[in-house]
């Protein structure tokens, strides 16, 4: 239902880009152009075939709001409930109370999870456009309306992780101007940390405002595992990430070279929170070092939280792997993390959403590398981009073959619902064995 409802929502959005009123010259889309604008924005992806600003018309920007719009929220929405859903049928809570509870959600659940989605969504876009346009209309537009218009747009698109910008050079012209870059980090930060974390920090800061009780304790240490482990691997990696950029192209001339040192960290601390998903960049992406260009890799596979708008493997993903690794290499015959034992069978969901994520990426590259003539480098850092619905390029994707942007599309669309409904069908179709064969041990390594 889920893939179907997304196909649909793809196709009505082509159609709607198809209009001749949706594009403001004479030039209509063609088909390819709308089926990948609207995948695009329905994806919460970020990348474009054409300008967004000049080729479409304010109906066709209302169109493409519209698609990231429904996209975020939808995502977030559906994600939240399957993640409450698995939480509940593998939890120790369900086990115990199992007698007075079915294993489905309550009317009240879901209720909570849609209506907590939809608050938060508007309340930090309406937050960040109020920011954005109060420094249009100082800044930049001619009038309070097109101030308006840029601040609501770009408010949007950072929080659902879109990437589409109005200006064709993304954020680059405001690479000195924080009042622009800040608001905007900030939007496409929370929304790619999750819903589920921003839900459960935010209650355990009103339970502590509200409770007098010396004994109440609503401290981080008595967050969840997904929680702690979220925002953990969230911060390392952002913190790798701005290292990374600021460290290799501090001297670059051809990105950050030029700028001053303040100007330097501004631009290296967005660029550095980009590949999480946001699909903006304040340097030009195609002329980052090969250094940066394979972090920026790594770091767009990773993602961001679960049950955001974020894409890639998510953290927490990334951060379990990394703990069983950790354990075998100690040993250890189960895997520990932050006081609580991590279920073997969420061992293997990890393991199972990598490995075909990297077969996807891998899949794609190769056919792209086949019916072009583009670097590998510059391949694999699109298809990664696209199927992590991060939206950075490195300024090929218009000049790809129609084939090869069908692909893109196809990418982007198993990349924004695949590890989700992968992951949480693993999870509520587990079954177990009724015997077990004679062990073997193959040789590894």
């Amino acid at each position: 239902m889920i893939v179907t409802g997304y196909l649909v929502f793809i196709g009505v959005g082509t159609s709607l880009l198809l209009l001749p009123v949706a594009t403001a010259g004479p030039e209509r889309a063609t088909f390819v152009e709308a089926l990948f604008t609207a995948t695009s924005a329905g994806c919460i992806t970020g990348l474009v075939v054409v300008d967004t600003g000049t080729f479409y018309s304010p109906f066709g920007h209302a169109v493409i709001v519209g698609m990231f719009q429904v996209g975020g929220l939808g995502i977030m929405t559906v994600a939240s409930l399957l993640g409450l859903l698995v939480a509940r049928r593998m939890g120790l809570r369900m086990q115990l109370i199992a007698h007075t509870e079915t294993k489905n959600l309550r009317l009240g659940d879901i209720r909570r999870v849609i209506i907590g989605v939809i608050k938060m969504s508007f309340l930090i876009e309406a937050v960040t456009a109020v920011f954005l346009t109060s420094r249009y209309m100082i800044a930049y537009a001619d009038s309070p309306g097109e101030a308006l218009y840029w601040g609501v747009f770009h408010a949007v698109s950072a929080f659902n992780s879109a990437g589409f910008a109005l200006q064709s050079d993304s954020m680059m012209q405001y690479v000195d101007d924080p009042f622009i870059l800040i608001p905007v980090m900030v939007a496409f930060t929370l929304g790619a940390i999750g819903f589920p974390v921003i839900f459960e920090v935010t209650r355990h800061l009103r339970t502590t405002m509200r409770e007098s009780d010396p004994e109440v304790d609503a401290t981080p240490r008595h967050w969840t595992v997904h929680t702690k482990i979220t925002i953990l691997t969230h911060g390392v990696l952002a913190v790798v990430g701005i290292f990374s950029v600021i460290m290799f192209e501090w001297a670059n001339p051809a990105t950050m070279g030029p700028l001053s040192t303040m100007q330097k960290l501004l631009a290296g601390t967005f660029q550095g929170l980009a590949p999480r998903s946001s699909g903006f960049n304040t340097i030009e992406t195609g002329d980052m070092s090969a250094a940066t260009v394979l972090i920026t890799d790594v770091l767009m596979f990773i993602g961001g939280g679960s049950a955001g708008t974020a894409g890639g493997i998510k953290v927490t993903t990334f951060a379990l792997l990394g703990f069983v690794i950790l354990a075998e290499l100690r040993g250890q015959p189960t895997v520990h993390v932050m006081g609580r034992k991590i279920a073997d069978t969420v061992q293997r969901q990890a393991l199972t959403v990598a490995l075909i994520s990297i077969a996807a990426v891998m899949s794609g590259t190769i056919f792209i590398l086949g019916i072009s003539e583009h670097r590998l480098e510059t391949v694999l850092f699109e298809v990664i981009s696209a199927f992590c619905t991060v939206g950075l390029s490195m300024g090929i994707t218009a000049d790809l073959p129609a084939a090869g942007q069908v692909v893109l599309c196809i990418l982007m669309f198993a990349g924004r619902i695949g590890p989700i409904i992968l992951a949480s069908a693993l999870a509520l179709q587990e079954r177990p064995r009724r015997y077990e064969l004679p062990e073997e041990r193959p040789i590894v390594g």
